[in-house]
């Protein structure tokens, strides 16, 4: 009996003093919060924080299509299941009229809301902790001139354990820890300002950076390229020339990448197209040129020299080219070689021969097209498919257009096809 007890009483200090080590380790770097608002509101300071909200692209998350402005209930699918976000108009019963500019950089900073809950990093708060206090402040004040919605919270729709407190404790433990801004001495302001803007507010590494088992990215792979399971696109390499990276562009290149969707060496599709159309195309020329001097400045991959690619069957290029010739080449010209200003070429195109097809396919499924900005206002666009052409014809023609004019790369099947149509509900 005894020794039943005392085995007992070694498992509870056990459980004791890891739920201490869980509960310092989700309360690091966090003080009290003060009893009364200390923020004074100002005309410019919700100006500025309007311009914040739009380089953090907060309206895409909170707001759904026909809802009012940042009221929420977006369902944001991951692979644990759905969170839905929360309202962040100034309504008292339902958005966050009641918060103080402290609750609010809490949740910014430290993934908390104000009521103490631990909040899921839908929310990428792993990227806003990088956010100094003035400019969550500056967005705070922002969102608390808007018109307050009542539209209530949904509840999110997480399976067993991932939607209880103590598994997101137990991943905060593991993967997040409250940040800071941090200049590198030897940079310029320049490269420092697109450093902030990129990891911070601009949270690109949310998507471009591949994620573990259980969510969560690491420093160690930034920006390397990662399937968004939530809307089954590839985000390609921003640090490597044969996927997205573009440090060997002229910086006046990245600029209008950034800001019309449009350079002369590509164009931006996807869910890419939305943050440019949400977000990008409203940065200030000085901000738009800090990312694009911070981009071209990441330490690139070592590229090795791709494996042989066996050459796809002659039936399928036979296949494949008979429909890019009835579908495509009206367009994409017959040599591939696309028209300038309007259709990209796909010869040479390092978007078309990615490793990971997905993105090819997806567009033969949905159509490309591009944001409708400032710079581009009536962009051309491409028609889907995903009606007009059998899975076995998809995988045909993108074969083939991997694997003609110069272009080299493994074909695609019609599992892959398939799997595009299947998250999609096609």
């Amino acid at each position: 009996m005894k020794r039943i007890l005392w085995t007992l009483s070694s498992v509870l200090a056990a459980l004791g003093i890891a739920a201490a080590v869980l509960i310092t380790l989700n309360l690091r770097g966090e003080e009290p919060l003060p009893a009364t608002e200390t923020l004074q509101s100002t005309p410019a300071l919700v100006q500025r924080g309007e311009y914040l909200a739009r380089v953090g692209n907060c309206m895409a998350c909170h707001t759904t299509t026909g809802g009012a402005p940042f009221a929420g209930g977006r369902g944001i699918e991951t692979p644990f299941g759905v969170v839905h976000s929360s309202n962040l108009t100034p309504d008292r019963a339902q958005g966050i009229g009641s918060w103080t500019s402290a609750e609010f950089w809490r949740a910014m900073h430290h993934g908390r809301s104000k009521d103490g809950r631990l909040l899921y990093p839908a929310f990428p708060y792993p990227n806003y902790t990088q956010v100094t206090r003035e400019d969550s402040d500056a967005i705070f004040a922002y969102l608390q001139s808007l018109p307050a919605a009542p539209d209530a919270n949904r509840a999110h729709a997480l399976r067993f354990p991932y939607n209880t407190q103590a598994a997101l404790a137990v991943w905060r433990a593991l993967f997040f820890a409250p940040g800071a801004p941090a200049a590198e001495p030897t940079q310029t302001a320049e490269y420092n300002r697109g450093a902030y803007l990129v990891n911070g507010l601009g949270h690109c590494t949310a998507c471009h950076t591949p994620r573990n088992a259980l969510g969560a990215t690491s420093d160690a792979k930034a920006f390397t390229g990662g399937l968004i399971p939530v809307q089954n696109w590839y985000a390609p390499a921003l640090n490597a020339a044969h996927e997205a990276g573009v440090k060997e562009w002229r910086t006046d290149d990245v600029v209008a990448l950034l800001k019309t969707g449009v350079a002369p060496q590509g164009s931006v599709l996807g869910p890419m197209a939305e943050v440019v159309f949400r977000s990008t195309q409203y940065l200030s020329d000085a901000d738009a040129r800090a990312m694009a001097v911070y981009l071209q400045a990441l330490p690139q991959q070592d590229h090795k020299a791709p494996a042989t690619v066996a050459p796809p069957p002659a039936s399928a290029m036979a296949r494949g080219g008979k429909v890019y010739e009835q579908q495509c080449a009206q367009c994409h010209g017959d040599r591939g070689q696309g028209e300038p200003g309007a259709f990209p070429a796909l010869a040479g195109n390092r978007a078309v021969t990615l490793a990971d097809p997905t993105n090819l396919v997806r567009v033969v499924l949905q159509g490309g097209y591009l944001p409708a900005t400032a710079g581009n206002p009536r962009p051309h666009g491409m028609p889907p498919f995903q009606q007009t052409l059998s899975d076995e014809e998809v995988a045909a023609v993108t074969t083939f257009v991997r694997n003609s004019w110069g272009n080299q790369a493994p074909g695609v099947g019609t599992i892959e096809v398939y799997r595009a149509r299947e998250r999609r509900g096609m």
